[in-house]
């Protein structure tokens, strides 16, 4: 367990420091240029990279949920005990708080960087919205694409899927569901990656935090519940490496 907590800690703090930091040099930088199409291309791309590669190098150890609302729906799945996703969930938080800790002090060697302006990647609706969306829009948004990113990866880590092609599934689904959500929200999915930038930059995305946290737990319910439904056959309870590659 040890192990695995801590396999969940330093992926999500990966997860935070590459992705949201391409987030933050595309936008907060604008180093994508005045095309905003750009951005949210490149930011797609390096959230479903980055968890990609991380899914075949932490799956055997940990799973690589990094993320609170995948081990929720792994918990409801059956897949994992309470105690551990408990353990789970505070690696996550943990490690998305240092990963924007340790982004933040990068930035800060930057000369034109400021916390207020150029901000930490982090997710807003409102004026901080690409398309301005409000808060019920938001929340809306936040629940289908995390029901679907978490049902994704509980039918492509399920005892009939394929291993090996677990992993690029997962990370296109990320992918796929960060290019619709960029424009509206910035895209959460995952509370963690959204609590550490939060911290650090304050302001109205502290502010609004709790929106990221609650919309994508509640995604991660409903993509359970489908899951469960569409596939109903009983399975032998998987230990809490599930999932990921075996």
């Amino acid at each position: 367990m040890v192990r695995r907590v801590a396999a969940e800690l330093v992926g999500t703090l990966l997860l935070v420091y590459f992705a949201v930091g391409v987030a933050t040099l595309s936008f907060g930088f604008g180093v994508a240029g005045g095309s905003p199409s750009a951005g949210v291309v490149a930011t797609a791309l390096a959230f479903g990279l980055v968890l990609l590669v991380l899914v075949y190098a932490i799956g055997p150890v940990s799973g690589c949920h990094i993320n609170p609302a995948v081990t929720l729906g792994v918990l409801l799945a059956r897949r994992i005990t309470p105690g551990d996703a408990g353990r789970y969930w505070i690696a996550q938080f943990v490690g998305g708080i240092l990963g924007a800790l340790l982004l933040w002090l990068t930035f800060s060697g930057s000369a034109i960087y400021s916390r207020s302006v150029t901000g930490l990647g982090a997710n807003g609706w409102g004026e901080d919205s690409l398309i301005q969306i409000n808060a019920g829009g938001a929340f809306l948004a936040e629940a289908i694409l995390t029901a679907l990113f978490v049902f994704i990866v509980l039918s492509m880590t399920s005892s009939t899927a394929i291993p090996a092609v677990s992993g690029v599934a997962i990370g296109l689904a990320l992918t796929t569901v960060h290019l619709i959500g960029i424009p509206m929200t910035g895209t959460s999915v995952n509370p963690a990656r959204s609590v550490g930038p939060a911290l650090v930059a304050g302001g109205s995305a502290l502010e609004g935090v709790w929106l990221f946290i609650v919309a994508p737990m509640t995604g991660a319910v409903l993509a359970a519940a489908a899951h469960n439904y569409l596939q109903p056959t009983k399975e032998t309870p998987l230990p809490p490496t599930e999932p990921g590659p075996r």
